[in-house]
C-alpha cells in the first residue's frame, strides 16, 4: 500500500496512468476508494492520483485528532504534489474536494494548471445552502453526542437522502462509518463546509484563480447547490459551467471531465540523455 509522509502525516495514495499529471480529492465523508474506478479511466489519459485524506480510510489519523481545518488539507495536497514531481496538475474535486482544490489554486497558483470542481461544498456562497449547511453540522453533531460513530451516516443521510445511505454496500458503510472521527474534526475545525467558520471566498480572492475551470453541476442535485455553481462561474475569471445527468456524486471521469482534460492538460517536459 503506497503510504507518502507529508505534513507529519502518512497519507494513502495512488497512481494510475502515465503522462500529464491529475490530482482527485474526494469528498468528506469519503476517500480514495470512490475514486478508483474514475481513477483508471482518468489514467488512460494521465497520470492520475488519488489519495485518502488525513484521517480518512487508509491514512494516517493524527493523534490527537480533535480538528482538522482546510489549511492543513490543503498543504497535504501542495506536499504530495510536490514529492510526486506532479506539479502543474489538473485538479478535480468532488464537494468538498472542490473547497480544497479551490484553495489548492489560490494559494499554490504554479502547482495546479486547471481545475475541475464536481460541485463544490463552499457554501457560504448562496444564503440558502449556508442555512442548510448549519442545520446539518447542528444534526450531526446531536447524532454523535449520542453515538460519535454516528456522524458519518448523518451526514450521508441528511446530505443524500435515506435511500442514498441505505444503496450502499454494508461493507461501504462500515468503511463510511470508520471516518466518523474525521467528519467530526473537521466540524470542529475552520474552514470546511461544515465548520462552525466555513471558507468565505471573496470577489478579490475569486479573481485570483485564474486557473481554466470546469464547473459540473448534477440535474438531480439541490437547487442551492446549482446557485453555488453559478455564483462561481460569475466569480472566476475563467470558467466553463456543465448540466450533467445524475446527482451529487458526480464522476470525475465523465465525458465532459475527458473533453475537458483533452485540452487542458500539460505534457510533461521530455527529459534529454546526455
Amino acid at each position: 500500500m503506497p503510504i507518502l509522509t507529508v505534513n507529519g502525516v502518512n497519507l494513502h495514495y495512488e497512481v494510475h496512468g502515465e503522462g500529464a499529471p491529475v490530482l482527485g480529492i474526494h469528498g468528506t465523508p469519503s476517500s480514495a476508494l470512490l475514486w478508483e474506478d474514475a481513477a483508471e479511466r482518468l489514467g488512460h489519459h494521465s497520470r492520475c492520483v488519488i489519495y485518502d485524506r488525513r484521517g480518512f480510510f487508509r491514512s494516517e489519523r493524527p493523534d490527537p485528532f480533535e480538528a482538522v481545518d482546510l489549511t492543513d488539507h490543503v498543504q497535504d495536497a501542495a506536499a504530495l504534489l510536490e514529492a510526486l514531481s506532479a506539479t502543474p496538475a489538473v485538479v478535480i474535486g468532488r464537494s468538498t474536494g472542490g473547497v480544497i482544490a479551490l484553495e489548492l489554486a489560490r494559494r499554490h497558483p504554479e502547482k495546479v494548471a486547471a481545475l475541475v470542481l464536481l460541485e463544490p461544498a463552499l457554501l457560504t456562497l448562496d444564503p440558502q445552502a449556508a442555512a442548510w449547511a448549519e442545520h446539518l453540522r447542528r444534526n450531526v453533531l446531536a447524532a454523535a453526542a449520542e453515538d460519535p460513530t454516528a456522524a458519518s451516516e448523518a451526514v450521508f443521510r441528511q446530505a443524500l437522502g435515506d435511500e442514498a445511505w441505505e444503496s450502499f454496500p454494508q461493507q461501504l458503510r462500515d468503511h463510511f462509518t470508520a471516518a466518523s472521527p474525521a467528519v467530526l474534526a473537521e466540524i470542529r475545525g475552520r474552514g470546511l463546509d461544515l465548520s462552525q467558520a466555513p471558507l468565505t471566498l471573496s470577489t478579490e480572492e475569486a479573481a485570483g484563480i485564474r486557473q481554466p475551470t470546469l464547473i459540473v453541476s448534477a440535474q438531480d442535485s439541490p437547487e442551492a447547490l446549482h446557485a453555488i455553481n453559478r455564483r462561481l462561474a460569475e466569480l472566476l475569471p475563467d470558467t466553463e459551467s456543465v448540466l450533467v445527468p445524475g446527482g451529487h456524486l458526480l464522476d470525475p471521469a465523465g465525458p465532459a471531465v475527458l473533453d475537458f482534460l483533452t485540452r487542458h492538460l500539460t505534457p510533461p517536459p521530455k527529459r534529454h540523455r546526455p
